[in-house]
């Protein structure tokens, strides 16, 4: 008699989530629109240089340690390590984080080497170097609207700018002379980020569901830069605010949300939670 195969354990939910302005926001990325007498109770998550830097609603701080007690919850971020490391998110330290776009892998708080040399392999086939966007950024840039100039990870550059003071057109241009080189420019409140286009959060995110032999993956973002994440998950969600949606971005599987602002992520916890828990784990 022929013994039946054993019914294959169903493996776990993965859930890769953009940080800002997804699940975190800055005092000016709120979007507190309502009375002040019906506002959302905040936490803040985030101190730098002793001042309150990014927060989230009260109840999002609630619905997020269940998420990471029901899934694999990995925070997936354009920050460098040393900024992400400034976060305090309720419940345990997840296991798993990206950082860096991609660049970064952490394990348990530290940093899979063997990944981040994979990925340095890839720009160094891939793209234009570092070098050379660097010099270009600097030599189109205008002092008057320029406020910072960055490095991050030795992988991408940004810059810190007065939007306002912008002048129009000048994205657009900057992102048409990236494209040929493999490069992708994207405009995030004051800050714009110059990445090469094989640094993405998709090529780490399926990196950990491999490793976790994860049956379902889930994602949220707000950016250009989270593009790929949400094509890459079983199912995307993307707040009512940001790059994408103001640029009319959409895709299959992906749901845009009516909420803006800090309470979109605490929206995106709750629909994670949803369809997490019809799974079986």
């Amino acid at each position: 008699m022929t013994t039946p195969s054993p019914t294959p354990t169903p493996g776990p939910v993965l859930v890769a989530s953009d940080l800002d302005r997804t699940l975190i926001y800055s005092q000016a990325a709120l979007d507190l629109t309502m009375p002040d007498e019906k506002a959302p109770r905040l936490l803040c998550v985030e101190i730098y240089e002793g001042k309150p830097l990014s927060f989230m609603t009260e109840t999002a701080a609630a619905l997020l340690p269940e998420l990471a007690a029901r899934t694999v919850f990995v925070p997936t971020t354009t920050r460098t390590r040393k900024q992400y490391e400034r976060i305090q998110l309720p419940g345990p330290r997840p296991e798993f984080a990206i950082c860096a776009n991609g660049g970064h892998l952490l394990v348990d708080g530290v940093t899979d080497h063997d990944w981040h040399r994979q990925v340095t392999r890839r720009l160094g086939d891939e793209c234009a170097s570092l070098a050379e966007v660097r010099s270009h950024l600097l030599s189109v840039t205008d002092p008057s609207w320029l406020r910072k100039e960055r490095i991050a990870e030795d992988l991408f550059a940004y810059l810190v700018v007065e939007r306002d003071l912008l002048p129009e057109g000048w994205v657009k241009e900057l992102s048409e002379w990236s494209e040929g080189r493999g490069w992708t420019v994207s405009l995030q409140g004051r800050k714009i980020y110059a990445v090469p286009k094989p640094l993405t959060k998709s090529a780490a995110m399926r990196e950990v569901a491999r490793r976790t032999g994860a049956q379902l993956t889930l994602a949220a973002g707000d950016s250009l830069l989270d593009a790929d994440l949400l094509l890459a998950a079983d199912h995307g969600w993307q707040p009512g605010h940001g790059e994408l949606a103001d640029s009319g971005w959409r895709a299959d599987r992906v749901t845009l949300l009516a909420e803006r602002g800090v309470a979109a992520g605490e929206e995106i916890l709750r629909r994670f939670l949803e369809r997490g828990s019809k799974v079986a784990v």
